[in-house]
């Protein structure tokens, strides 16, 4: 459960620059030709991508957000082209690599006007084009008035419906770095934690995230005591004491594709009643990873964690969804979530993460990362699911 961007609880530590480290070109063009046959199913005559993790899925590189304009586009029939200022033309150029030949690169100088250029490259007659989910509010605007009338909707659907099916390849780069956060997790539950404030451990996971081979630590949620009832707490100055449970929500980035898994540790010998807590959640989190196939709705998983949680009488403490796609970014879809009936798909990639909360107590989540494969699931993370017992 990676706290969402911008919530002031998402940090990230990185080692030198982290590259996306792109695929073959040949994969990045069939994503470009999969993206038009995408546009045209939906109805759309363009996508207009600007830098982002849809951008780097396709181009196989992020390039850097700022006012000036970057904008690919990609026409349902047609070669793409993209758009770049001109200072940002030679990186452009050395990032695609082969992968230019492939499109037409266009660059714009100081005094051009680059929204005229993608309505140049657009042409007359368009009816309905796709903006990616992310754009600045300033591009859109600016977009709107040279495009009309043409009509602008959002584009997520078309890049979800790309990206959620996960290749062989990047289903190796998940379990590179769900394995990475495994070793982390291991290492930071052998270490005591008493003594020492939720900071302190939460830099530290950070370091050990570093060193087991993650490009950037993205955020490690350490909450003790009362504070392990929190979801997305940011961990403080809480000195972490016997009898605490302590839940460790760590991630971040490999290769360009991420990592999230959550364990949860007792400092000293937990009470009877923490520990039949604790025997409902594993239970709960097996049956919902047991249930994953091709064909299962996403809710039908939500559910079979929720009902075991629900009938051992802490349905209420159960606040969130069961889980959240991830590849490139660590929310993406599908979502396993109540009122999801969209069915699995071999390639999905999302988290398993139940939890149960009791306010002013105590907490407890468990989360791993699962693929849907042809004829199952398989779990990416393979760290003790056990409740870790801690000094």
């Amino acid at each position: 459960m990676a706290p969402w961007a911008g919530s002031g609880r998402l940090w990230r530590v990185t080692l030198g620059h982290a590259s996306t480290r792109p695929f073959p070109p040949a994969t990045h063009r069939e994503r470009l030709r999969r993206a038009a046959r995408e546009a045209t199913d939906r109805g759309l005559e363009a996508l207009l991508i600007t830098p982002s993790h849809d951008y780097a899925y396709l181009l196989g590189y992020l390039a850097p957000a700022m006012e000036r304009l970057t904008c690919l586009v990609v026409p349902a029939d047609g070669v793409p082209s993209l758009i770049v200022p001109r200072l940002e033309e030679p990186l452009a150029r050395g990032q695609l690599g082969e992968l230019a030949d492939y499109l037409e690169l266009e660059a714009w100088d100081e005094t051009d006007d680059p929204f005229a250029r993608v309505r140049q490259r657009l042409g007359a007659g368009v009816g309905r084009v796709g903006v990616q989910d992310q754009m600045w509010a300033r591009f859109v605007l600016r977009l709107r008035a040279i495009l009309e009338p043409m009509e602008l909707v959002e584009a997520g659907h078309a890049m979800a419906a790309l990206r959620r099916r996960k290749s062989a390849a990047e289903v190796d780069r998940l379990r590179a770095a769900a394995s990475a956060a495994d070793d982390a997790m291991r290492a930071i539950t052998d270490e005591r934690l008493s003594g020492r404030t939720e900071a302190e451990v939460s830099r530290h996971i950070g370091e050990l995230l570093i060193e087991a081979g993650h490009d950037t630590a993205d955020f490690a949620i350490v909450g003790s005591g009362p504070n392990s009832a929190s979801p997305h707490h940011d961990p403080g100055e809480r000195l972490i004491e016997k009898g605490d449970a302590v839940v460790l929500d760590i991630g971040g980035s490999r290769a360009g594709y991420g990592s999230d898994t959550t364990r949860t540790a007792f400092v000293g010998e937990p009470p009877p009643e923490f520990s039949a807590l604790y025997e409902v959640l594993q239970r709960a989190q097996a049956a919902a990873c047991r249930i994953v196939a091709p064909g299962v709705p996403a809710d039908q998983v939500d559910a079979a964690a929720r009902d075991i949680i629900a009938q051992a009488g802490y349905g209420e403490q159960f606040v969130h969804r069961t889980g959240h796609g991830i590849g490139m970014e660590t929310h993406e879809e599908p979502y396993i979530v109540a009122g999801n009936a969209e069915p699995l798909q071999p390639g999905d990639a999302f988290s398993i993460e139940p939890g149960i909360y009791i306010g002013g107590r105590w907490g407890a989540r468990i989360e791993d990362i699962v693929v849907c494969t042809e004829d199952g699931g398989e779990r990416l993370n393979t760290s003790e699911r056990d409740l870790y017992l801690v000094t």
